[in-house]
């Protein structure tokens, strides 16, 4: 028998890339198993760390592959931030923003009063304090990212605003090869600040599922988390508390997989999405 959830799950927390699309192509089995839990009414969350995309996007990009989804469903590394600074930092109301348009206007959305970096950036500029007022800088992967936004962004926090990242990724994958992530981004606003330490809200940090759990009102016993990334998906899944399943449809493989060992260590491995139904088939009966 193969390891079960403490309790039969009620909501089950997919990773997105890797576990049910890679790149603009669909995994196979991941519509199927999907559509079998919400048929289950088993509830279903997609979790992501990309700051890039707007939540109403994914909707589109998930319907196009036979999985309907609502936005309440689909949780960035910018919506779990929106939620981390209402719960935890609710007087945080002025916003030093660096990041992409669609991380800037959710955060607009949700009534905070924002900056973009962009608009301090001066080209005489020489490192004088720019907080005026700023609550919070708040750090997502800015394509546009140079010197003069590390500066502006650097002086805010220096200043004693607090220093908010959407998530720590050094790197992401791309069909041509890995880019710069958001987690690059922060280091070197880290550094220029004197080494301020960011509040970091995405995986493998607990907070984005503790706001998942959150909104659902559920315990982390009554969750699974379905992830492919051992460092990212499987390392917060053990901090949230929450049963955790590899998928090998991802960046990990089966050699990768047998060799892991404490946090990064799932709970169970499946191969692919036929095997991972069969898993689920077993705990929701």
């Amino acid at each position: 028998m193969p390891q079960r959830p403490p309790r039969r799950p009620r909501l089950v927390i997919f990773d997105l890339d890797g576990v049910v699309y890679r790149g603009l192509d669909p995994v196979p089995g991941a519509a199927d198993l999907i559509n079998e839990l919400h048929r289950r009414r088993v509830r279903v969350r997609y979790a992501t760390n990309n700051s890039m995309a707007s939540r109403e996007a994914y909707v589109e990009r998930l319907g196009a592959m036979g999985i309907p989804a609502s936005v309440s469903e689909i949780v960035t590394s910018t919506s779990a931030t929106i939620g981390y600074l209402s719960h935890h930092l609710p007087d945080a109301r002025h916003i030093l923003a660096v990041g992409s348009p669609a991380m800037i206007a959710e955060l607009r959305t949700a009534r905070l009063e924002v900056t973009p970096v962009a608009d301090l950036v001066l080209p005489d500029y020489q490192g004088e304090a720019l907080r005026n007022g700023v609550d919070a800088v708040v750090v997502g992967l800015d394509q546009a990212y140079d010197y003069l936004r590390i500066a502006v962004a650097a002086a805010a926090v220096r200043e004693g605003a607090a220093f908010v990242a959407t998530n720590a990724d050094l790197r992401y994958p791309t069909p041509r090869g890995f880019l710069p992530g958001a987690g690059s981004l922060v280091a070197a606003i880290k550094a220029a600040s004197g080494d301020v330490e960011p509040i970091v809200v995405g995986k493998p940090q607990p907070m984005m599922f503790a706001e998942i759990l959150e909104d659902a009102r559920l315990e982390p016993a009554a969750a699974v988390v379905v992830g492919d990334n051992p460092d990212a998906d499987i390392v917060a899944a053990h901090r949230s508390g929450i049963f955790s399943v590899l998928i090998l449809t991802g960046v990990a493989d089966a050699a990768l997989a047998e060799g892991l060992t404490g946090e990064r260590k799932p709970d169970v491995v499946a191969a692919d999405h036929a095997s991972l139904a069969r898993l689920f088939d077993a705990w929701l009966s």
